[in-house]
């Protein structure tokens, strides 16, 4: 508990986690949404965008997060450089 009061261990990495599935669940309820959209229901065309919309979320939503970890891996790293 010291060392997050003290900011010697960062707390965002855990809740990046949550937050990555919180996202994902987003993308996927959001591309059944486009899926089922418009005046016909389910047509081709949208039954397809909703799954394009899924993949490209998933992968963005994937790439955003990876990005974030790698941020707070360097600066884990320059710390252990520093207190070496």
């Amino acid at each position: 508990m010291k060392d997050i009061l003290s900011f010697d261990k960062m707390l965002t990495p855990k809740i990046i986690t949550l937050v990555y599935w919180l996202m994902l669940l987003g993308v996927v309820v959001a591309g059944v949404g486009s899926m089922f959209s418009g005046y016909q229901g389910l047509t081709f065309g949208s039954f397809f965008m909703g799954l394009v919309y899924i993949l490209a979320g998933v992968v963005g939503v994937r790439i955003w997060c990876e990005l974030l970890i790698v941020l707070f891996k360097m600066n884990e790293a320059l710390q252990a450089l520093c207190n070496k």
